[in-house]
C-alpha cells in the first residue's frame, strides 16, 4: 500500500504516544516534530480513517460524552513503520521566502533586505530560546524515556543550525550596511554557468 508523509508521520506518534486523538496528535506534532517538519492538519482526520480502514491503527476507547475518538498503532501498523523507518529519506526541494527575497534583494529599496535580516535575527534568537528552553524540559523530565537520545538528536542539530545561522547573519548584516552605504549598481541575474546556480 502507498502511504503519504501524514500517514507516516501518524504511525510514528502513534508508537510514541498510544491512545491519541486527532487533536492530540496535532498537539504532539506542535511541541516535538513541528519544530522541524511542516504538517498539513487538515490531513489527519481523513489519513485516520485510512489508516484504520487499512488495519494500521485501530479506534480504542469510547466516543461520546465530549470525549474524541482516540487510536492505537496495529502490529501491522509497527510493521509499515518499521519499513517506512528502513527506506532512505526523500530530498525534498527547500523554500525558504527570506533567502528568495535576499537573492533578489538588489531590486529592493534601501534598508529592505537589511529590516529582513533583523527580523530573520530576531525570530532565530526567538526560536534559540525556545528551544534551549525545550532541551531542558526534555534532559529533566525525559532522560529515562527509549526515544530520548534520539529526539536530543534533532533537537542539537535544530540548536546547531541556528547558531550557524545567527553567525552568518552577522556577516551578512555586515555586507548588507557596506552595500546600502555605496551607490546602487545595475541589477543583473548571476550567469549560472559561471555560479553554479
Amino acid at each position: 500500500m502507498e502511504l503519504n508523509q501524514t500517514a507516516y508521520l501518524i504511525l510514528g506518534i502513534l508508537s510514541l504516544h498510544p491512545r491519541q486523538s486527532g487533536y492530540h496528535i496535532r498537539k504532539t506534532v506542535e511541541s516535538s516534530v513541528g519544530y522541524f517538519w511542516g504538517e498539513s492538519y487538515g490531513q489527519i482526520y481523513p489519513t485516520l480513517k485510512r489508516l484504520a480502514a487499512e488495519g494500521l491503527i485501530v479506534p480504542c476507547g469510547p466516543v461520546g460524552q465530549k470525549r474524541a475518538q482516540e487510536y492505537s498503532l496495529t502490529p501491522a501498523g509497527q510493521v509499515c513503520l518499521q519499513e517506512w523507518l528502513a527506506l532512505p529519506w526523500r530530498e525534498d526541494p527547500p523554500r525558504n521566502e527570506f533567502l528568495l527575497k535576499l537573492f533578489f534583494g538588489v531590486e529592493a529599496a534601501p534598508g529592505v533586505p537589511t529590516a529582513h535580516l533583523r527580523a530573520f535575527q530576531q525570530k532565530l534568537r526567538a526560536l534559540l530560546a525556545t528551544l534551549t528552553g525545550l532541551e531542558k524540559l526534555a534532559r529533566q523530565h525525559n532522560a529515562e524515556q527509549p526515544g530520548f537520545p534520539y529526539w536530543m538528536l534533532t533537537l542539537t542539530y535544530g540548536l546547531a543550525q541556528i547558531r550557524a545561522a545567527l553567525e552568518w547573519s552577522e556577516s551578512a548584516l555586515e555586507l548588507l550596511t557596506s552595500l546600502e552605504a555605496a551607490p546602487h549598481p545595475p541589477s543583473a541575474i548571476p550567469d549560472s554557468t559561471a555560479t553554479g546556480l
